[in-house]
């Protein structure tokens, strides 16, 4: 009985920690990004097709769920550059056969042409749109991985 408590109880605080989280808990903050990199207003896609997405999420919300709120970092240095989208939905997302079309096409996964990739966890869904050699990119994705566990 009481182990059943127990593991009630954990279930209850690991779900809930996912579902107490936003968008400003995900960003990056200014002492978490890399050296070199310089934070920029806007969007800076690799490709169109990610960028047109979060501008037109609305379009979409029939197939991927209702967003209830959506933010944008964009970042660049020398070598690298690229923006970091972030959506938190009503209801857990439901969009992923559409955003893997939509983003890598009939290839189905992350291509040197379309090297998007993206995390949906819950009611989130966190697009990295960079080069796969990206440390900004490698710094967001593990910060969003450990909250979003």
């Amino acid at each position: 009985m009481k182990i059943t408590i127990s593991l009630s109880l954990l279930f209850l605080l690991l779900t809930t920690n996912i579902f107490s989280q936003t968008l400003a808990d995900l960003k990056l903050k200014p002492k978490e990004i890399p050296k070199g990199y310089t934070p920029i207003d806007g969007q800076i896609c690799v490709t169109p097709q990610a960028c047109n997405f979060y501008t037109d999420i609305e379009t979409y919300s029939n197939i991927v769920g209702i967003v209830k709120s959506k933010a944008i970092q964009s970042f660049k240095n020398k070598t690298d550059r690229g923006s970091i989208m972030y959506f938190e939905f009503e209801h857990t997302f439901k969009g992923d056969r559409f955003l893997q079309g939509l983003l890598w096409g009939k290839d189905g996964q992350p291509t040197d042409e379309h090297p998007e990739e993206y995390l949906a966890k819950g009611k989130f869904l966190i697009i990295w749109s960079f080069r796969p050699d990206s440390v900004i990119k490698e710094k967001s994705e593990a910060k969003i991985e450990a909250i979003l566990k």
